[in-house]
């Protein structure tokens, strides 16, 4: 399910399915895009942000064009120690593999994988970030 922005709209809480992950999209082009997503986050459970919050960046093909500085996408990461993952969808093979990362943490998120939880798979990730 997509949304453009948080908060949802609570007419449709009861048919909503429970969400298991939430990847907040920016288009690196579009100052706009990151404000959006600075304003949606004030609007996710502060429980989200133990595993099941993720960074897309997308248009990073184009070093020319971008309107954000990528330091301050990665600060938002550690801000809410949440994975930032950086891809360009106009590229099949790097969107095939951008969506299969997304599936498998979703997985993770949604309690699929045994022994493996969403605050475990970020843990991982923080440690492997430190070597």
């Amino acid at each position: 399910h997509l949304a453009t922005s948080l908060p949802l709209p609570s007419e449709r809480d009861h048919l909503r399915p429970r969400i298991d992950m939430v990847v907040f999209m920016i288009d690196i082009k579009s100052k706009y895009s990151l404000k959006n997503v600075e304003t949606s986050l004030t609007h996710v459970d502060a429980r989200f942000f133990l595993g099941k919050v993720c960074f897309l960046v997308t248009g990073v093909g184009r070093v020319s064009a971008c309107s954000i500085d990528t330091n301050a996408i990665c600060k938002l990461g550690e801000t809410y120690c949440s994975p930032v993952l950086f891809c360009e969808l106009e590229l099949e093979g790097v969107r095939v593999s951008t969506a299969q990362r997304l599936l498998q943490m979703l997985r993770i998120c949604a309690g699929h994988v045994p022994g493996f939880s969403a605050l475990s798979f970020v843990s991982l990730l923080k440690n492997s970030d430190d070597d």
